[in-house]
């Protein structure tokens, strides 16, 4: 029997490359062996039908009779089903290519076997197509080929949606190409001929077998996507994608000129917390990085408390760290562009990455040991990578370099720690403490103003001011939560985190310190896409709650670019002047922001409360104010574009083609029940209930 201690609920990812760039069949098929010895890692339900699996390889151009190489693209698409809509969806893709300056060389029915499929996953199978694209006209530029490739995605994915059409782009790329499907890693060579064939020549293959936590299996989210496959959680998803979409209206490179607003919404909103990072990934990457360079924006390694770190690379993480936030995981790994392929940890360390290097410079980097078959005798290196470290295979210089020799390669080619003193400034800590501290009476009234409790002094205030030490509570604390309590709660008491709680062990406060951080950094940045500093700089704090001497400070630095709001209202007025003191609140901000100069920091106090005056919160302020600006791409009662029913939940499959219709059709989305690890009989466990506000967590992969 399988010991239940040795259970391991992840997925399974990796890469095979060979390091002097040579194609040939052995690496897809050591790829596939691997993907398949992972399926243990993925999932299936009662009928067989898998969370999904794929491979990301180089152009098979034998295979395909095209050539030469990186002179033909090739797109896979997945299709809608019905002849009708897919002739519709052929000839919005042509028109986009060839508006975009290029051409279309014709289309290939991609053989495929339907039998091996689960009755699910073949009730809402696509029509799988390739289509042969020849280069816009001017100089050959791969790279420059790549972007207008990438373009005429985005373009093909907003007119679809646009269109109702339920159109899914795997791969559209002069270097590389997507296999994947609703399946297990077993049956993947089964389903797609073209993988069973031996002249199916790559050099690059990246591999995985996804295990789907929180969202439902579809075809569009199989793995891997256009640059990467991922193994883990983006615990910190939603504010990464609030990031990505507030910074949108500042993107701007010179190598897209003005179609960069083509490109936005940068980030699939119904995309799993993996498809968002490879789709912040693909950005960087098309406007001018490469991969290595862009991951180590996104996964930075822990660099603020490691003494002894190069300072080259010390001030390319502080310069990057003003651009983005991190993309915090737990986080695994493979990516390729075609040329450069490799695995990558994010900073916490907490999904397994094991490779082996032979004698012939094969890389075989996996979750696990043992997916691929070597000789002990030709292995010259067996290793593992730790918490924020990389391996990268270059078969254009046909090297194989390890974690810190790739880093220190990219810190080295622009002098960030100069770039770094002009952005950056920290704010001040040499400050003298303000007066006396509030009277009695006055400190009492506030207390009653802002909602605490004689048991948030006597519990949490108290003994963290006199001792340092945080309240401790039992886990079987029967207090009601806020929406059903009798006495009266604050705002905040509303609030739960949003995060994935699904397999991430417990971490050591050693580990804690090292790898998280408390730094922020306030003012206007500048385009996420720029690779040198604008003119603005930025203003380093150290924690986000700051003391009422550190607030002087702030003020001090901010100078003329900072603005003080106030957030309180008239308390004897009712609700309704709680209502327009927030609309007044937000229109302030808003001209503060565009007056001549333009304020850069805005500070929302509630100092000005009193007995009369109350303030706002903190919370209702900002939140107002940002809901806002979201997008509302659905209505409710919206029409169906697969069986033309109206529902009553908003769905709708163009944009949503992972859901589907929520009544009758389900187009490409699988409702499955009693669903369980592939080749295991126990349930799937570790589901995040919903928070006391009925908020959903965040839905990993």
């Amino acid at each position: 029997m399988l010991d239940p201690w040795r259970e391991r609920d992840a997925c399974g990812v990796g890469f095979v490359a060979r390091a002097d760039g040579d194609r040939t069949n052995d690496i897809l098929a050591m790829a596939l062996t691997a993907v398949a010895r992972l399926a243990h890692r993925g999932a299936a339900s009662n009928d067989k039908s898998g969370d999904g699996a794929g491979v990301l390889t180089q152009i098979p151009h034998r295979l395909l009779g095209v050539g030469p190489v990186e002179r033909v693209a090739l797109g896979m698409f997945f299709l809608p089903p019905s002849a009708r809509a897919r002739d519709a969806a052929i000839e919005l893709i042509e028109t986009v290519l060839v508006g975009l300056g290029m051409s279309v060389l014709g289309w290939r029915v991609v053989p495929v076997d339907a039998t091996v499929l689960g009755p699910l996953a073949a009730a809402n199978q696509p029509a799988i197509r390739q289509v042969f694209v020849g280069p816009p006209s001017g100089p050959a530029n791969a790279q420059a080929w790549e972007r207008r490739l990438y373009l005429a995605r985005r373009v093909i994915e907003r007119r679809a949606a646009s269109a109702g059409l339920p159109v899914f782009v795997c791969s559209l790329s002069c270097r590389t190409v997507v296999y994947k499907a609703l399946l297990v890693g077993t049956e993947l060579p089964g389903f797609y001929a073209d993988l069973r064939s031996p002249l199916f020549e790559t050099g690059i293959a990246v591999f995985h077998q996804r295990y789907s936590t929180n969202t439902l299996p579809s075809w569009p989210l199989a793995q891997p996507f256009r640059l990467l496959a991922h193994n883990g959680e983006i615990n910190t998803l939603w504010g990464n994608r609030n990031a990505m979409l507030a910074r949108e209206p500042a993107l701007a490179a010179p190598v897209w000129e003005r179609d960069v607003e083509q490109l936005k919404p940068v980030i699939w909103a119904d995309g799993s917390d993996s498809t968002s990072l490879d789709n912040a990934l693909e950005l960087l990457v098309r406007s001018g990085r490469d991969p290595v360079h862009a991951l180590m924006m996104l996964l930075p390694e822990a660099w603020e408390r490691v003494p002894d770190m190069h300072p080259a690379l010390r001030s390319f993480y502080e310069y990057h760290a003003g651009l983005m936030e991190p993309w915090d995981g737990p986080a695994a790994l493979a990516f390729s562009d075609g040329v450069v392929a490799g695995s990558a940890l994010d900073r916490n360390g907490l999904r397994p990455c094991r490779y082996k290097v032979t004698r012939d410079n094969i890389v075989v980097a996996a979750s696990e040991v043992g997916v691929v078959d070597l000789d002990p005798a030709t292995v010259v290196e067996s290793g593992r990578l730790g918490p924020g470290e990389l391996l990268v295979v270059d078969t254009l210089r046909n090297v194989v370099l390890r974690s810190a020799d790739a880093k220190l390669e990219v810190a080295q080619r622009c002098p960030y720690r100069r770039w770094t003193s002009r952005a950056i400034r920290q704010l001040p800590t040499d400050v003298a403490r303000l007066g006396p501290v509030l009277p009695a009476d006055e400190l009492t009234a506030r207390q009653h103003a802002f909602g605490y409790s004689h048991e948030d002094l006597r519990y949490v205030i108290s003994p963290m001011a006199a001792e340092g030490k945080d309240a401790i509570w039992s886990m079987g604390d029967d207090t009601p939560i806020a929406p059903l309590s009798r006495l009266p709660q604050s705002i905040y008491a509303y609030v739960r985190q949003r995060f994935a709680q699904v397999t991430n062990p417990a971490i050591d406060p050693l580990r804690e310190e090292r790898v998280m951080s408390l730094v922020m950094y306030l003012g206007r940045r500048g385009s996420l896409l720029a690779q040198r500093p604008g003119g603005k700089t930025l203003l380093r704090i150290e924690h986000p709650v700051l003391l009422a001497e550190e607030m002087a400070a702030l003020r001090r630095a901010g100078g003329a670019e900072l603005t003080t709001l106030s957030a309180t209202w008239e308390a004897a007025a009712g609700p309704e002047e709680l209502s327009r003191a927030l609309e007044h609140l937000a229109q302030d901000a808003v001209a503060a922001v565009r007056r001549g100069g333009g304020a850069t920091i805005l500070v929302i106090s509630d100092r000005d409360a009193d007995k009369t005056r109350r303030a706002t919160r903190g919370t209702s302020t900002i939140s107002r104010r940002c809901s806002g600006t979201a997008r509302k791409p659905y209505t409710r009662g919206s029409r169906c574009n697969a069986c033309a029913t109206r529902n009553r939940r908003p769905t709708n499959i163009a944009a949503r083609p992972r859901r589907g219709c929520s009544r009758s059709c389900r187009r490409w989305g699988s409702r499955r029940s009693n669903r369980t690890p592939a080749r295991r009989s126990s349930k799937r466990s570790g589901s995040v209930p919903k928070s006391s506000t009925g908020a959903s967590p965040a839905r990993p992969r």
